[in-house]
């Protein structure tokens, strides 16, 4: 197996259906300098966290070291303010950078909200304390220097659960599209930044990302209507959540799995996980908490689900697993289905996309069954939403995070300058 492919980002995970959330106006107490520690920045949840969703909690200047290209540009880790899928308030971290060059293209300067693919669960694997090189177990670097040339901002959202004493619910579509959404409403409150409240906004991710993208384009509307959302890009998107955890279970990647199901104990205590586990299972859980990308691909290679309960349950028994509301663990994954209930602006759907979306996979994908991949295209296309969709790039997984980046980039930037996209579909 390449080691390129060790490092492909698959997804599964779950929420419960997205709480109704709108968001007012940022709270004034905001910081009034950047000077933040990085004890501060990713310390421990309070036991209730007030303000409005995107507030500014804390910031920090940071140097990108493991973004290439020596683009000029200013850079904050960011604490701010975002709302969990069951509708707490949670603390969640960030990277917010802007080019220093000026915007001459027209109006005010647009910001990429990016989702990074998988990098593991524990808070050492965040994204920001990645970039800012304190380690390096991503690969996404080079794909915001391509943003960042063109000029636009970006506002990278570790997502929920990369805290002291946290664990990342892993693809779980209200907090992901949450957190992505709201840091964007955090990326202008930054003391010394200049996003403007108008700036046109772009959302991106792949593979886990793409998840949060896709997430975040259906949540748009009704969770952050103030925003001016312009388009979507998301790859390699695990649409069906139980068909990527079919092919995920026994192989290679294996350790995604893990990281979902530990991700699913934590944001819902109420199924009883601990009642299941046996000792195979209490040690997944540790080695989930402290491994990123590397090491949970390595310790759970090949690894299988039925191992680790003390029944040896399987995923379909698993799904029949009732929480103590009542609630089974396949309901729960089945709300965080891709496609459903979407429409256009104006339909009335659930999820209104007034926007168009660039969706795409890798001719070669191994990972993400093409059937899901696929089928949430296909579930775009038949509510109506302009989607271009690309499946050409002759590449597996994570080459094609690589691959569609100039795909990517230019996609977002013709809807910043306003020009006109006809469906695919």
């Amino acid at each position: 197996m390449k080691l390129r492919s060790l490092l492909t980002t698959a997804a599964f995970g779950a929420a419960l259906a997205v709480p109704a959330v709108v968001a007012a106006t940022p709270a004034s107490a905001a910081p009034t300098g950047c000077t933040a520690s990085d004890d501060e920045i990713y310390a421990e949840a309070p036991a209730n966290l007030s303000g409005q969703n995107g507030d500014l909690l804390a910031c920090q200047e940071t140097k990108l070291s493991n973004i290439p290209g020596d683009v000029p540009m200013k850079a904050w880790k960011v604490r701010y303010v975002s709302t969990d899928a069951k509708g707490k308030k949670v603390p969640v971290t960030g990277t917010v950078a802007i080019p220093t060059a000026p915007w001459t293209k027209g109006g005010s300067r647009p910001t990429v909200a990016f989702n990074p693919g998988t990098l593991g669960s524990g808070a050492q694997c965040a994204f920001s304390k990645q970039l800012a090189g304190h380690f390096v177990d991503m690969y996404e670097g080079a794909n915001l220097t391509l943003f960042l040339q063109a000029g636009d901002a970006i506002a990278a959202t570790d997502g929920m659960g990369y805290i002291k004493n946290a664990v990342h619910p892993y693809v779980n579509g209200a907090d992901a599209g949450h957190s992505l959404l709201d840091i964007v409403r955090t990326s202008r409150q930054i003391p010394g930044g200049d996003l403007k409240a108008d700036g046109k906004v772009g959302i991106s991710g792949y593979s886990e990302g793409g998840h949060a993208a896709l997430w975040g384009a259906q949540l748009a509307k009704s969770y952050a209507p103030e925003l001016n959302v312009v388009g979507a890009a998301a790859g390699g998107v695990p649409g069906d959540l139980k068909l990527t955890a079919k092919q995920l279970n026994g192989s290679f990647f294996a350790g995604f799995l893990a990281d979902a199901l530990i991700g699913l104990k934590y944001q819902y205590p109420e199924l009883p996980f601990d009642q299941l586990m046996n000792d195979a299972g209490r040690q997944a859980e540790k080695d989930v908490k402290s491994n990123c990308l590397f090491g949970t691909l390595a310790v759970f290679l090949g690894a299988k689900v039925e191992n680790f309960s003390t029944n040896h349950l399987t995923l379909d028994q698993l799904y029949q697993v009732k929480a103590s509301n009542g609630r089974t663990g396949g309901e729960i994954i089945d709300d965080q289905k891709l496609g459903v209930d979407i429409g256009p602006a104006g339909s009335g759907a659930k999820y209104e996309i007034g926007f168009p979306v660039f969706q795409y996979r890798g001719w070669l994908e191994e990972i993400i069954p093409h059937e899901t991949e696929d089928g949430t295209k296909n579930a775009y296309c038949k509510a109506g939403i302009n989607t271009t969709w690309k499946n050409t790039y002759p590449t597996e997984h994570l080459s094609t995070d690589w691959g569609a980046a100039g795909d990517v980039t230019s996609f977002l930037n013709d809807r910043f300058l306003g020009k006109d996209v006809k469906s695919t579909c």
